[in-house]
């Protein structure tokens, strides 16, 4: 009897991705059944404006349905995926909203025989809730160029997350005027369509941001038990509480962390497992990289700690092969460290670091090495000293193209790594990628 193949982890992902571009589908249709011809170029410049302003209003609350942290989504496309997919869209998402403005003046100036400024105005103050659609869109622009990569790099991690919320009240001031302007949701089933879809969005990320966090809290009561240091700027974190095998935690995922101590209790910061689950503890461990994880080290046994997870897809789920490889860098080790104590099959782990000193839990992994027959290799030095990272790999792990590799660090490295092992023939599909970025 021939054994059933796994599914690839690509299906659930590739689904989404259709069901999301049979939405925007779905969401133009209004316009179509509507419009019987376009004439001249006043006809020309709101049709763009009405096709635009629909996608926009679509794109809207998908985004936020990416970030709801819907656990389905979460395990089986992973968080840094939806986070990827979210900032993608959030580009196209401003550029609709900024193309859907300047086309609906443009051309109602033109219906109107008026001046361009003279009918923005207009439509601001006259057309019904559009005082509040207007602030939300100076709202989402400002929103979006806050998440600019040029912008990003000069925000920490905490100031980002809290600018970054004003996406979601963007997203409800310029809800009103889209039915009650907008010419292709009057009645019937597009309008109804919309409520479901917005009504759905806000009872999802209510749902899943704050009610069921709030209910973990209650039920798990997690506290500092310990923090150890690792290596300079590096520590572990264990985490005590109640029930904790009810969290259902696998190696690889992470949890967002919110510490209820002084200067840190605003922000949830995302940490990944350094070690399998425990029924009685979860360790985590945490790199200087910032105010909110420098002050982790600082946290007084006890402290009050909520906890949002586990999240990520970054887990045993997605190996389809024996031949395992693990390779990370810097705080990326973390993950990789709990995945080598729990996946199956021949295991390698290489660790890339510039100095010795450098390297993270060199004891542990030789003890679990042992225990699980696994090989674990240190790949040190500078880059001009390693030379080409797929020929190195190519040297440490006998038939690369033939493992499943498990990738885990800063984004620069798994950039390299990623062009490495694809030139040493490991294929796209058997790469498996988390990520830091925010």
């Amino acid at each position: 009897m021939t054994a059933r193949r796994a599914p690839s982890p690509e299906t659930v992902p590739r689904a989404v991705l259709a069901l999301i571009a049979a939405g925007a589908l779905a969401a133009l249709l209004p316009w179509w059944l509507r419009t019987t011809a376009v004439a001249g170029p006043a006809g020309w410049l709101t049709g763009a404006g009405r096709i635009t302003g629909l996608l926009a209003g679509y794109a809207a609350p998908v985004l936020l349905l990416l970030m709801a942290r819907i656990p389905p989504l979460e395990r089986s496309v992973g968080a840094d995926r939806l986070a990827r997919w979210h900032a993608y869209g959030g580009r196209y998402l401003v550029g609709l909203v900024t193309v859907h403005v300047l086309t609906i003046v443009w051309g109602h100036a033109l219906t109107g025989g008026k001046g361009v400024v003279g009918e923005a105005v207009e439509i601001v103050l006259d057309w019904p809730d559009m005082i509040k659609a207007a602030l939300g869109t100076l709202l989402l622009l400002a929103t979006g160029a806050l998440s600019a990569r040029a912008a990003r790099r000069r925000l920490g991690y905490e100031t980002w997350y809290h600018l970054h919320l004003g996406g979601y009240l963007a997203v409800a001031l310029g809800f009103a005027h889209q039915l009650s302007t907008g010419a292709d949701l009057g009645t019937g089933p597009a309008r109804a369509g919309w409520y479901a879809l917005y009504f759905g969005t806000a009872g999802a990320v209510g749902r899943y941001r704050l009610l069921l966090p709030w209910l973990r809290d209650r039920r798990h009561r997690l506290r500092v038990a310990e923090v150890r240091e690792e290596a300079p700027g590096v520590v572990s974190l264990f985490l005590t509480g109640q029930r904790l095998e009810s969290l259902r935690a696998e190696p690889g995922q992470f949890f967002r962390l919110q510490f209820q101590a002084p200067g840190l209790r605003w922000a949830a910061n995302p940490y990944s497992l350094s070690a399998p689950p425990h029924p009685r503890f979860l360790r985590f461990t945490v790199k200087d990289l910032g105010a909110h994880s420098a002050a982790v080290a600082s946290l007084a046994p006890g402290t009050p700690v909520r906890a949002e997870g586990p999240y990520g897809a970054f887990t045993a789920r997605r190996q389809r092969g024996r031949k395992v490889l693990l390779l990370g860098a810097g705080v990326g080790i973390t993950p990789l460290r709990a995945l080598l104590e729990s996946l199956e099959g021949e295991l390698t782990l290489v660790q890339r670091a510039h100095r010795p000193s450098d390297v993270l839990f060199r004891e542990e992994l030789a003890v679990v090495a042992r225990q699980r027959g696994a090989r674990v290799h240190e790949l040190l030095g500078p880059r001009a000293d390693v030379g080409d990272l797929g020929a190195a790999l190519a040297r440490l792990v006998p038939d690369l193209p033939g493992h499943e590799v498990y990738l885990c660090g800063p984004d620069a490295f798994a950039a390299e790594a990623e062009r490495a092992l694809r030139a040493a023939g490991v294929r796209r599909s058997r790469i498996h990628h988390e990520s830091f970025a925010f």
